[in-house]
């Protein structure tokens, strides 16, 4: 059971978003030069505004994990969940991951230097591959006036721009005749 996690939290800190760090690092000539230790700190501040950097809980891990494609068909959140849970805390420190990591990795039969090399270089904590195109493809859908049926129709002209106001409200015709009469103003015409 680590120390670190029965130390008190302290007060929020006004450092840089834990992203800003990496590209920093990132943003340096020659090879990258992001760390395990330096991942861990940032994955351990992502999404947690209090967190200080030193301890990571179960989501932030398989958050990581996720974007490092560690988790997978042979390592799964479930797992992730029975050998984080041995150490009987919420939170815990880069020692005990390591721990966590190492037990994890023999009890799966994976390389614990393969697993460490993907958690390193898999770049600064956030969304890595959103997807606009089904959105796009839906909206598209959505909004295109040839398929609207009953009243929505008679809102927009035939190439699809909106009427207005004569779309929306029913306009009183005061010719005097009902509406479904069809013979209007052929009276005087039968003369």
């Amino acid at each position: 059971m680590s120390t670190e996690a029965a130390q008190p939290a302290t007060a929020p800190t006004t450092e840089a978003p834990p992203t800003a760090e990496l590209g920093q690092l990132a943003l340096d000539d020659g090879a990258p030069k992001v760390s395990f230790s330096d991942q861990f700190k940032a994955f351990s501040k992502f999404g947690d505004t209090k967190s200080d950097g030193k301890l990571i809980t179960l989501s932030q891990s398989d958050k990581w994990m996720k974007q490092a494609k560690v988790i997978d068909k042979k390592i799964t959140t479930t797992d992730t969940g029975i050998h984080f849970k041995k150490f009987k805390a919420m939170k815990i420190g880069i020692l005990d991951y390591n721990k966590f990591l190492d037990d994890l990795a023999k009890t799966k039969k994976v390389e614990l230097a393969e697993i460490k090399s993907k958690l390193a270089n898999c770049g600064a904590p956030g969304v890595q591959s959103v997807s606009a195109g089904k959105a796009a493809a839906a909206v598209d859908r959505l909004t295109d006036t040839s398929k609207y049926t009953g009243s929505h129709k008679e809102r927009f002209d035939a190439t699809g721009k909106g009427k207005g106001i004569a779309g929306r409200r029913n306009l009183v015709d005061e010719s005097g005749y009902v509406s479904g009469y069809q013979h209007k103003d052929t009276y005087d015409a039968a003369k």
